[in-house]
């Protein structure tokens, strides 16, 4: 049998990690990617492990062009193949501020992170994806999922180089989706909306009062990394493949607009 593989950039924690566990489970080898170190990782891939697939982890600043190429030869050289590549890696802000106050230090911290590595990295992957295909793989239908965020359309004015670094993903996502539809490489983005993670930490008591006082989601809970593992895991079966440049919301029905 041939095992599919996955990357998932930032997938060290939190909503990567979800993504990365859902699809050991499936039997894909797994390869973990952030800009960390495997030091700090080691417990997740343990943890991977356990599912008795490949675990694999490289270290990869998406923002660097060095570091976005050694992960994909990690990748080719490990498993000769790439299956699936999901672009998760994010930063928020340092420190919130408001688009009256914010430095450009900031901004251009959150768009070489956000939104030029995710471009880069749909670029270098979707070439090799491309090439891999030429070569004629057996059974090999590759695919690309962006983690985009409610933030793309919700103006946050504490925070909004990220919610302009989160709108560029979905242009992300359309253009390639539109560029690679001819080779039969679906692009697809995940949106998440209101989730569990060490960065939705800070503002915790914010959401509680938000979900379960004032009634802001329909499903009246917080999300969890798990929810967009198995969006993930649909989109990366092909459940999906005649659907690309669809952005899925994972919000807990945020987007529905409600009066």
């Amino acid at each position: 049998m041939t095992r599919k593989v996955i990357l998932v950039t930032g997938s060290s924690r939190g909503i990567g990690l979800g993504v990365l566990a859902k699809h050991a489970k499936l039997g894909y080898a797994v390869v973990m990617s952030s800009s960390s170190g495997e030091e700090k990782a080691a417990e997740a891939l343990a943890e991977l492990r356990k599912h008795g697939v490949p675990a694999d982890y490289v270290k990869c600043d998406i923002s660097r062009s060095a570091d976005r190429q050694a992960a994909l030869d990690f990748v080719l050289k490990t498993h000769g193949r790439i299956d699936v590549l999901v672009n998760n890696a994010g930063v928020a802000p340092l420190t919130r501020l408001n688009i009256l106050e914010t430095t450009e230090e900031s901004f251009d911290r959150l768009m070489d992170i956000n939104l030029k590595g995710t471009f880069f990295m749909n670029q270098l992957f979707a070439n090799a994806m491309i090439g891999l295909k030429k070569q004629g793989l057996p059974d090999y239908s590759p695919r690309i999922i962006n983690i985009g965020s409610i933030s793309a359309y919700t103006a946050s004015t504490n925070r909004g180089e990220y919610c302009i670094s989160k709108a560029g993903i979905a242009m992300v996502t359309a253009l390639f989706a539109a560029e690679l539809g001819a080779h039969n490489i679906p692009v697809f983005e995940i949106r998440p909306g209101i989730t569990k993670t060490d960065m939705t930490k800070a503002v915790e008591a914010k959401y509680d009062t938000f979900i379960f006082e004032d009634g802001g989601l329909p499903t009246p809970r917080w999300g969890l990394p798990e929810d967009i593992g198995e969006a993930a895991a649909a989109l990366s079966g092909g459940a999906f493949d005649y659907s690309t440049g669809q952005v899925i919301n994972v919000d807990g029905g945020f987007h529905i607009r409600r009066l």
